[in-house]
């Protein structure tokens, strides 16, 4: 396969430049600056996954996504991910910058990125899924969370309807069928976007699920009420409100949000803002509890991958701040 033919391949397995407008996907937004402020995160993905699409090497890619302003920068990190992983799928050689990216210059992101390659998996046949490297045992799930955003945001119809996207095995083990847990936090994500960060319309969704998956989305709301923004301190306070018994849930995602934030140098006040609503604490020290739950984290427990034994410990740590 020429480098020619895995550009066209690559280009026909990402998303056109309108599909991130809430016209075309037929999200719905009472806000109009919460619109517009969710579609530029869109359009700053798009733009950081074209020049992961285009990247030969790292070195002319960092400046590049590093010159993006902070507020957006995650955004770019992730959609170049996605587009580095894209590329070391269809290309027949190791060439493997994806991983190198991780490990490397995007380290500071890497929360971002393995969402992003999630993204890709979404994208490509599963036997194209073992060239794109995901090293860390644990952060591999965000993985299946970007998987779970890829599909709710282009599949939302369905996912609304049905309750549910495609459900995926992962390529290592999941014995406890995790996974079904993964996808339902990058759900939670996107349906603030699905819902244009309309905090009554976001709980309204939620709750048309079923009872058992609404942690993980409540975690992926609060998630991206945090990281990507778009209501105010009001409304922060109504969410935190209707999530009820999933208010640590709500929490953790925030903490999630606030450590990736502020690991990539990119805390915004609003971040500031959104972590003390949803987490009930300051943002070093809502990051530093994701820190303190790493502490002494073996592997997989009966039941639980090591992925869901961090996020519990920083549910029950929150739960007794914001309860």
């Amino acid at each position: 396969m020429t480098s020619m033919t895995g550009c066209v391949r690559a280009w026909m397995l990402t998303p056109g430049p309108d599909a991130v407008r809430f016209t075309t996907r037929g999200f719905t937004a009472t806000d109009p600056a919460a619109r517009r402020r969710l579609e530029v995160v869109g359009e700053t993905f798009l733009a950081g996954l074209d020049r992961g699409l285009a990247a030969r090497d790292l070195t002319g890619l960092i400046p590049v996504l590093e010159g993006i302003g902070t507020d957006r920068r995650g955004f770019a990190f992730e959609g170049a991910a996605m587009g580095l992983a894209l590329g070391d799928a269809l290309t027949p050689w190791n060439r493997n910058l994806f991983g190198r990216f991780q490990a490397g210059p995007g380290e500071r992101h890497v929360y971002m990125a393995y969402v992003g390659a999630g993204w890709a998996m979404a994208r490509l046949p599963r036997f194209r899924w073992r060239n794109i490297t995901l090293r860390d045992p644990v952060l591999r799930w965000l993985a299946l969370d970007g998987f779970g955003f890829h599909e709710t945001y282009f599949r939302t119809a369905t996912v609304l309807q049905r309750r549910g996207g495609r459900l995926v095995r992962p390529p290592w083990p999941d014995p406890t069928g995790y996974a079904r847990r993964a996808l339902d936090q990058g759900t939670g994500r996107a349906l603030w976007f699905v819902r244009g960060a309309d905090v009554r319309a976001v709980a309204a969704e939620i709750g048309r699920f079923p009872v058992d998956r609404h942690a993980d989305l409540w975690a992926g709301t609060g998630l991206a009420a945090t990281y990507a923004g778009g209501a105010g301190v009001s409304d922060l306070r109504i969410l935190a409100g209707l999530s009820g018994e999933y208010r640590p849930d709500l929490a953790q995602g925030a903490a999630f949000a606030a450590k990736a934030r502020l690991r990539a140098g990119l805390v915004q006040p609003e971040t500031v803002d959104a972590v003390g609503v949803l987490a009930g604490s300051g943002l070093a020290v809502a990051a530093g509890l994701t820190d303190e739950a790493l502490v002494g984290l073996g592997g997989d427990e009966p039941g639980a991958p090591a992925f869901e034994v961090w996020r519990r410990r920083i549910r029950q740590d929150l739960a007794r701040v914001v309860s």
